[in-house]
């Protein structure tokens, strides 16, 4: 797992043609605002998040964010220890992101 700041993370993404947004915010804070593209799984569902997780494409790379960082923090770890070798964390989470965002 690597901690990237906005500006790392934001740039690391547009140059990287194997990525997906992962967003493990719940629901409610969703309707606030995304990131464009990105794919919600909640990571307060706890058996249910490691289920969806594991399905996916564990040959990209993730770009993962939550609120403030925390819980994408504990998402990469999780998603590190089932194989996926390539989770981005994004320091300060979406409510420093300064980038593209939808409503």
């Amino acid at each position: 797992m690597s901690d990237l700041s906005q500006e790392e993370w934001e740039e690391q993404l547009q140059n990287d043609e194997n990525a997906i947004i992962l967003d493990v915010r719940t629901p409610e804070e969703v309707e606030e605002g995304y990131i464009p593209g990105a794919i919600n799984i909640d990571i307060y569902l706890g058996q249910e998040f490691l289920a969806e997780v594991d399905k996916l494409d564990k040959s990209k790379n993730f770009y993962v964010y939550c609120r403030s960082g925390n819980r994408s923090g504990q998402a990469c770890a999780i998603m590190n220890s089932i194989g996926i070798a390539n989770a981005y964390n994004l320091e300060g989470g979406f409510m420093n992101w300064e980038g593209d965002r939808e409503e």
